[in-house]
C-alpha cells in the first residue's frame, strides 16, 4: 500500500460566507497542489471538503497520514462518527448531526483508505499547512468574486 502525506485546509470569509479548501498530497518526494472554493458555505464544512478532495484525489487505496488542524474534523470522524452512525446520524441530544452530507460522504471516502490523524496547529510553523492555508484563502477570494482588503484578514 503507498504511503501518502496528506495536509488539508479550509477558510471562510465570514462564517458563513464564500469559503475555499486546499490539500496538499505528498508522495515518494512529489507534490501535489489542489484546492477550490464555494460562494456561500461555512468554515467547518470547507475544512471537510479539504479532506474528501484530498482522499478523492487518490487513485488507489493508501495509508495516508493525515495532517490537519481541525478538531471538529478530526474528533468528528475519530470520536464522534461511530456515535452518530449507531443512531441513524443523529448527536448525543437527538438533533440531527450538522453537515451530515459530507459526514456521509467522509465515512465512504475514509472506508477506501487506512488513515492515520494527526492535528496540527494552524498559523504555525507547519510549511505545509501554513501553505494550505493561503490557498483556501485564495479560493476564498476567487469564489467571493470581490477583492478582499488587507484589513479584512
Amino acid at each position: 500500500m503507498k504511503r501518502v502525506t496528506l495536509v488539508t485546509d479550509g477558510s471562510c470569509l465570514g462564517n458563513p460566507g464564500p469559503g475555499g479548501w486546499a490539500a496538499i498530497l505528498r508522495f515518494n518526494g512529489k507534490k501535489k497542489e489542489i484546492s477550490g472554493g464555494e460562494l456561500f458555505t461555512t468554515n467547518n464544512r470547507m475544512e471537510m471538503t479539504a479532506v474528501l478532495e484530498g482522499l478523492d484525489a487518490l487513485n488507489e487505496p493508501c495509508a495516508v497520514a493525515l495532517e490537519i488542524d481541525s478538531q471538529y474534523v478530526k474528533n468528528g470522524v475519530t470520536r464522534w462518527m461511530a456515535g452518530w452512525k449507531r443512531k441513524g446520524w443523529k448527536t448525543a441530544a437527538g438533533e440531527p448531526v450538522k453537515n451530515e452530507d459530507l459526514w456521509l460522504k467522509l465515512d465512504k471516502a475514509l472506508a477506501r483508505h487506512t488513515v492515520a490523524w494527526r492535528w496540527v496547529k494552524g498559523h504555525a510553523d507547519h510549511a505545509d499547512n501554513n501553505r494550505c492555508d493561503e490557498l483556501a484563502r485564495e479560493a476564498a477570494r476567487r469564489a467571493s468574486r470581490r477583492p478582499i482588503a488587507d484589513s479584512e484578514e
